[in-house]
């Protein structure tokens, strides 16, 4: 303003000058306006910056959910499995990678031209079929598993947006088919299907798996009971048996009588684990654990032990077998029809003689100890393949007498076998197992069917039976080993009545008898007569068929021959039998 301006007229105006306070106060306030200004839009930019990172996690996330293929993660696929080594170190189940091909088709750009690209390294794709996985926004989809290094260059090649390889896990199995039955398989994604594969899976694997932790590992490699050179040689036998014998199928187990430990299990038909597929026929399953058979009269050996350990009878009693046993219109007529010892009652195999023995017992006794030894429950053994005993709740008169000489109710032959084990080890039942175990930690299992003056009876009374009896085959088969077993011979059940032209034979064993190590049982379905002179009971084909595999495994298990023959040594303390031998 000037003086000009002023409208009064008063004269000259003179400049105001802005008092210093107010000037730098004025000041301030715009400086303050600025930096809230830039404070605000740094925030915001903050703001926006950590929304951002936020909204990348959060995709970054769903992309981590959709990281598998059908289904499965990549931790999954990936993942290792342990070894699994023989108790000799010898690698039964190993992990190889190999590559498999895969597609994310929501990045595909031409599904034509990557068809066809694809079916020039891959021909036996089929072209539509290709083509609906291709086709689509999903993320990854399969295309072909487990195919070669070469396939995988060619492919990769081919330069194709969208197709991809994953190195994962395959398992094989150097042995192929020898170990089937033990080792099981696994799936496409190789996880645990069957056998000991399944069993570790379930224990602690599967958890490894799903936490990541098992991918690209190395696992602790995990040792097994089972000894391969055992096994060649029992599988080896069992094949030339079903040839000698004509036989639908075998089977055949050995168990360490002192640990529980399995040496070797074999059923055949069997199947190659390198193949899954080849497991799924009907004939295909464990006869060992996870089928059930009327075991005939190697079940006598049961009956009288439990006869024996309840005072029910001594071994030197006479028993009076001369008439048969008659329940109303039915007559068990089946024995020598005279009076003779307990011993040559199990020596004959008299089924007149065993159902005497039974009574005086009686029959609730019999079923009890059926449960003490083990009859009542599935097998404590590690493989998920095990099938529940057949075992009446409780025996009525002709039940009893038909169960103590092994028919009218059905067992595995691991349950036969683990008892006959627990006979031969001072009366001690201890859990069959799969896996490595010392005698320390089988003793900790270990529990009492039998006494052990019980025991040292049976004992005798399998030695007896294979220097005398119907294990006379199996004794010179295995010349110096010092045997001893039972044979069995069971009808089959066919359409529910029992058939007179096909049975099972089997035949429980263990050596050397001086100081039982082993039990071994082994078994022929369906098995016919080699020769005119010979017959199809079990003495002529799998006491046969026991001394060959003892004749030649024996050795391996660091056992000596004995040039020593006869009943003797702590044996003698019961007494020889003076008997005729029987027919086999």
């Amino acid at each position: 303003m000037t003086t000009a301006d002023r409208l009064d007229g008063a004269g000259p105006l003179r400049p105001v000058q802005p008092h210093p306070e107010i000037i730098v106060h004025g000041t301030a306030r715009t400086h303050n306006r600025i930096t809230r200004g830039r404070i605000a839009i740094v925030a915001a930019l903050l703001v926006a910056g950590f929304l951002l990172i936020g909204a990348r996690l959060v995709q970054l996330g769903q992309e981590r959910v959709d990281d598998a293929i059908e289904g499965v993660t990549r931790d999954v696929i990936q993942a290792s499995r342990p070894p699994i080594v023989d108790r000799n170190g010898i690698a039964i189940a190993i992990d190889i990678r190999v590559p498999s091909l895969y597609a994310e088709p929501r990045r595909i750009v031409d599904v034509a031209n990557t068809v066809a690209q694809l079916r020039t390294v891959l021909p036996d794709l089929d072209e539509s079929w290709l083509r609906a996985r291709l086709s689509g926004d999903k993320g990854f989809v399969w295309l072909k598993r487990e195919l070669t290094p070469a396939i995988e260059n060619a492919v990769m090649a081919l330069g194709l947006p969208g197709i991809d390889f994953i190195e994962e896990s395959k398992r094989f199995y150097p042995a192929g088919s020898e170990l089937a039955h033990v080792i099981g398989s696994v799936n496409i994604d190789n996880q645990g299907i069957a056998g000991t594969e399944l069993a570790i899976d379930r224990d602690d694997l599967a958890v490894l798996q799903d936490v990541g932790l098992a991918r690209g590992a190395e696992l602790k490699p995990r040792m097994l009971s089972i000894d391969s050179r055992v096994q060649y040689v029992m599988r080896s036998e069992l094949l030339a048996a079903l040839a000698r014998f004509r036989a639908i199928a075998a089977a055949g187990a050995i168990l360490d009588i002192r640990t529980g430990e399995v040496i070797s299990m074999v059923s055949l038909p069997d199947f190659d684990p390198n193949e899954p597929a080849t497991a799924l026929r009907p004939d295909r399953f464990n006869r060992i654990t996870n089928g059930t058979f009327e075991l005939g009269s190697t079940f006598k050996t049961i009956t009288i032990a439990a006869a024996l350990d309840s005072g029910a009878v001594a071994i030197d009693d006479m028993i009076d077998a001369r008439e048969g046993v008659r329940f109303g219109r039915f007559l068990l007529d089946h024995g020598r029809h005279e009076i003779m010892s307990v011993s040559d009652v199990f020596r004959y195999s008299d089924n007149i003689g065993t159902i005497r023995i039974m009574e005086r017992m009686g029959k609730d006794r019999l079923r009890a100890f059926l449960g003490t030894a083990g009859f009542d429950q599935r097998s404590a053994i590690e493989l998920p393949e095990r099938a529940a005993p057949r075992v009446p709740e409780s025996f009525s008169d002709v039940g009893a007498a038909t169960a103590s000489y092994g028919y009218g109710f059905a067992a595995t032959p691991m349950h036969m076998l683990t008892a006959v084990a627990a006979l031969m080890n001072k009366g001690r039942l201890v859990p069959p197992t799969l896996f490595r175990r010392s005698e320390v930690e089988a003793e900790q299992l270990a529990r009492p069917i039998v006494s052990e003056k019980t025991s040292e009876e049976m004992r005798y009374l399998f030695r007896m039976n294979a220097l005398l009896g119907s294990g006379r085959n199996m004794d010179a088969e295995a010349i110096g080993y010092r045997t001893g077993g039972k044979t069995g011979t069971a009808e089959k059940t066919i359409d529910g009545r029992y058939s007179k032209t096909k049975n099972v034979t089997v035949f429980t064993s263990a050596f050397p008898m001086e100081d039982p190590r082993y039990a071994m049982l082994v078994m022929l379905d369906e098995a016919q007569a080699e020769n005119a002179r010979s017959t199809r009971e079990a003495g002529w084909n799998v006491a046969v068929v026991s001394g060959r595999i003892i004749q030649r495994i024996a050795p391996m298990l660091g056992i000596l021959p004995s040039t020593a023959a006869g009943i003797d040594g702590p044996l003698m303390r019961i007494g020889a039998p003076t008997a005729p031998a029987p027919a086999l």
